[in-house]
């Protein structure tokens, strides 16, 4: 998993609350056995009219929110279903922050475990967020966010400047880029020696 340590990167803006997954990458897309080639279908359900060409109306594809990997969104962003496939087209279309008031538990989670930092901040701090990108994207031009994990800050160039909280073990795992496997694989002497003096057999080689 790669490290995430600070971002300076394009905002998109979503001015939607309640996203749930089946939103973020709808059910028909997830036949496929590999973590990546979901991008393409993120949000596909709002990014793309009947005939398959992009909706200019859709956040993600105006102008100056393209090559976005900061995604600014309302409350409770990530809730229905539980499918982890949510963080993996987020990624591979190219966000590595989600800021929202508030996502589903399971969601959030899923966000540490694939390399991705879901933020927290209040209600007050988010609509001033969108404020910003709106006057960004009135003047037609991109908005910048710089965040940076080892400070917990999230700041612009304009005076913005705003602190979240983390899980510190969480915060750990992403700044040393360690998921779920990376963790054991940390620990993998200590297993093997665990396993060796319980008579189990050893792995059979790759």
């Amino acid at each position: 998993m790669e490290p995430f340590v600070s971002l300076t990167g394009v905002v998109a803006a979503l001015d939607r609350a309640n996203v749930d997954t089946d939103q973020i990458i709808p059910k028909q897309f997830l036949k496929r056995i590999e973590r990546t080639g979901f991008g393409r279908f993120l949000f596909f359900d709002w990014r793309f009219l009947p005939d398959g060409s992009p909706d200019p109306a859709f956040e993600l594809n105006r102008p100056e929110q393209l090559g976005a990997s900061i995604l600014l969104a309302r409350r409770n962003f990530g809730c229905g279903s539980s499918r982890e496939h949510a963080p993996w087209a987020l990624g591979d279309y190219g966000f590595r922050v989600v800021i929202a008031p508030s996502f589903a538990d399971i969601f959030f989670s899923n966000c540490f475990q694939n390399g991705m930092l879901p933020v927290r901040l209040d209600e007050r701090t988010v609509d001033d967020l969108f404020r910003r990108a709106t006057a960004a994207a009135a003047a037609g031009r991109p908005y910048h966010l710089r965040v940076d994990l080892p400070a917990q800050t999230v700041s612009d160039d304009a005076g913005f400047g705003a602190a979240f909280e983390i899980d510190p073990f969480r915060k750990t795992c992403l700044l040393e880029g360690l998921d779920g496997i990376g963790l054991s694989l940390r620990h993998v002497d200590a297993i093997t020696a665990w396993e060796r003096a319980r008579g189990l057999p050893a792995p059979a080689a790759g």
